[in-house]
C-alpha cells in the first residue's frame, strides 16, 4: 500500500539549520514563527483562532534515512526509535504542540516553535486537553530526563549536515 500527503502550507520560524534548534516546543520558549496555508486551505482555518493551543503535523524534509536504534537528545542510552521523539523515522513525520497567537486570512502567527524553517506543512489539529490520555501518565525512559528538556537543543546527531 502506498500512502501520499500533499502539504497544506510551509512552516516558517528562525531555524534556518538543524544543529542548534530546539528540540521540542519547551525548549522553544519564546521562539514565534509563521504557518502559511494555501490559499485553497483557508477556508478551513475558520474557528481555529479560538484555541490557544495547535498540533502540527509536519514532513521532516531534511531526513532522508533511519535507524530502529538510537541515542536521543536526552539520554546517552540506545533506544528503540519508537520509545523516542527522533526525527529520522520510517515515515518522517513530526507533531509539534504550539501556542496559537494570531489568525489572519492564511497565515497563523505561533510561539514557541521547533520546527525548522521550510518545513512542508502536512495538518493542523486544535489541541484540546480533554481529549488527551487519563489516568496516571508514565513516560518511560525520558523521566530521568525531564528536567533537562527545556535546556537541549539539537546537536546534529540527526542531520544529514
Amino acid at each position: 500500500m502506498k500512502i501520499i500527503y500533499q502539504p497544506i502550507g510551509i512552516i516558517h520560524s528562525p531555524f534556518l539549520e538543524i544543529n542548534g534548534m530546539p528540540i521540542q516546543p519547551r525548549a522553544a520558549k519564546g521562539a514565534r514563527g509563521k504557518v502559511e496555508v494555501f490559499q485553497e486551505y483557508t477556508a478551513g482555518l475558520k474557528d481555529l483562532d479560538g484555541f490557544s493551543h495547535i498540533y502540527l503535523i509536519y514532513h521532516f524534509h531534511r531526513n532522508q534515512d533511519y535507524q530502529l536504534i538510537v541515542t536521543p537528545f536526552l539520554d546517552t542510552q540506545a533506544r528503540g526509535l519508537f520509545s523516542t521523539r527522533a526525527p529520522r523515522r520510517p515515515n518522517p513525520i513530526g507533531i509539534s504542540v504550539v501556542n496559537l497567537i494570531s489568525v489572519e486570512a492564511n497565515i497563523i502567527e505561533i510561539e514557541n516553535v521547533d520546527v525548522l524553517n521550510g518545513t512542508p506543512l502536512l495538518d493542523i489539529k486544535p489541541f484540546i486537553p480533554d481529549f488527551n490520555a487519563q489516568g496516571e501518565i508514565r513516560v518511560g525512559w525520558v523521566e530521568q530526563a525531564r528536567s533537562h528538556i527545556s535546556k537541549k537543543n539539537s546537536d546534529g546527531r540527526f542531520s544529514d549536515d
